[in-house]
């Protein structure tokens, strides 16, 4: 099959231009001048299906780097699959996502390895790819992460935080480290200081200020600067390339400034909740259906961030200054009726976690809107560096001849409403994000050359999506 997109602007990383777009099977076979005859007279009558993109933006399709498709959490498990939650990725843009495996204390990694692709196989609506969760670091999880890098799974995560589910003390920490110092890997980091957040929910509980808006007031942002800066000297010592994950601390965003001013390999990605929600507007909301418990919605780790400490502002700006390199969306949806109220009396009861797979896309170009990020810085923060982060650009997060076919066509003149029976595609029974409204349109979305989401239809297949193996970080400095 062959599709022509013409009169579109094309929108990479480094700009922009009027171009016309061939794809050949699978891949971008030519990136042509509008209505060039390069390749013949008859373009349009020799392919198979024309899209006609004038007044539209085409973008490489999203990359969401940060997915927890299935995950078991705190008594339950995310509640999207990965056929819904990748179902509902296309239909926001998204084209590729990269999911945790996860391990806990006891398991073997590469039997959890094994379980996720049993998991994913035949299931995704678009390409997929694999973290690996380490949280206690076994002698035979060390030797799991040579195996896994030549299988394409060129990231590890540990958490500074989870006692007795996901934490790994320093020592682990630096064992993981120096095994990704040398074989390449890049380490990932949960950094809150878990010991201290531990005491403060204790004593919160203990007080009874069992609210969700407490979830927030015991997970505060000393807690996040401290663990990223002993990630980042673990890093430093051992030599390891470092990725701390949803920062949504302004200090947090500090220490990484610092951290890569001097040279070091460090990295880090927010989220759209860091970006747009809050502490006092979401952990702090009420409703009548569920009073005070409505916070609930909106209780993720780490926490959204007070609004009058400004964090969501200084976000933005490092978005704009590169000292935090990328958006994901830590996708971890869990449903508030017979999920997230298992926390009714008790926050820390509550599933850690805010669906936005869907949105991302749309958040981030209203931030374009908005005047806080340019187009193309658009186009770099969700689909090139993750590209490049992760060890994949060239193939995907790019529109240039010989990349995979994963396309966008987006309409800045249309417009989405956020919402439940508005967009909304995602397992979970209510949105984060409702009554949002953007200004602007996921119009078309091809994944390696097939189109899968057409006018807000989804016309795809499960188990169009693929497992990839990626390569090592082409971002190191």
């Amino acid at each position: 099959m062959k599709t022509l997109i013409k009169n579109g602007l094309v929108v990479n990383a480094t700009g922009t231009g009027l171009a016309d777009v061939l794809i050949d099977g699978e891949t971008i076979a030519a990136v042509l001048a509008p209505g060039s005859n390069l390749l013949g007279f008859d373009l349009e009558r020799n392919v198979d299906t024309v899209i006609d993109a004038a007044g539209k933006y085409v973008i490489p399709g999203g990359i969401d780097a940060h997915t927890h498709m299935q995950m078991p959490f705190g008594g339950t498990e995310a509640s999207d699959t990965f056929e819904t939650g990748t179902r509902a990725a296309a239909h926001g843009g998204t084209t590729s996502i990269v999911d945790f495996v996860v391990q806990y204390a006891g398991e073997n990694v590469l039997d959890q390895y094994k379980a996720w692709h049993e998991k994913a196989a035949g299931q995704c609506a678009i390409d997929y790819g694999f973290h690996q969760i380490l949280s206690d670091v076994q002698d035979s999880s060390l030797v799991a992460m040579d195996e896994l890098v030549a299988e394409g799974v060129s990231s590890f995560k540990m958490f500074m935080a989870y006692k007795g589910v996901f934490l790994s003390d320093d020592g682990q920490i630096v064992k993981a480290m120096q095994k990704g110092a040398e074989n390449g890997a890049l380490m990932m980091m949960h950094a809150e200081n878990g010991s201290v957040i531990d005491l403060l929910v204790e004593q919160a509980v203990r007080a009874g200020n069992t609210s969700p808006y407490n979830h927030g007031l015991t997970r505060p942002w000393q807690a996040e600067e401290e663990a990223t800066h002993r990630a980042i000297m673990l890093a430093n010592l051992t030599g390891a390339p470092l990725y701390v994950v949803h920062v949504s601390a302004k200090q947090a965003v500090d220490q990484i400034a610092t951290a890569r001013d001097n040279g070091q390999n460090v990295f880090g990605e927010t989220c759209p909740q860091y970006l747009y929600l809050s502490l006092e507007d979401n952990l702090g909301a009420t409703s009548d259906e569920w009073g005070p418990f409505e916070g609930a919605k909106w209780v993720c780790s780490t926490p959204l961030r007070s609004k009058a400490e400004g964090h969501q502002h200084h976000m933005w700006q490092a978005l704009r200054t590169n000292d935090i390199q990328m958006v994901s969306t830590d996708h971890c949806p869990f449903c508030m009726k017979g999920q997230k109220d298992m926390g009714l009396t008790d926050f820390s009861k509550i599933p850690n976690g805010i669906g936005s797979v869907e949105h991302r896309m749309d958040l981030m170009y209203q931030g374009v809107v908005d005047g806080h990020i340019s187009l193309s810085r658009w186009v770099e923060l969700t689909s090139t560096t993750p590209a490049r982060m992760f060890g994949m650009y060239g193939t995907k997060g790019v529109i240039q001849p010989g990349a995979d076919g994963d396309i966008v066509v987006y309409d800045p003149n249309g417009h989405t409403s956020i919402g439940v029976g508005k967009t909304h595609h995602m397992n979970m029974d209510y949105s984060a994000y409702e009554g949002y409204e953007i200004d602007g349109h996921v119009d078309t979305v091809l994944s390696r050359g097939k189109i899968v989401v057409d006018d807000d239809t989804y016309v795809g297949t499960k188990g169009d999506g693929r497992f990839f193996k990626r390569g090592l970080s082409q971002y190191l400095i």
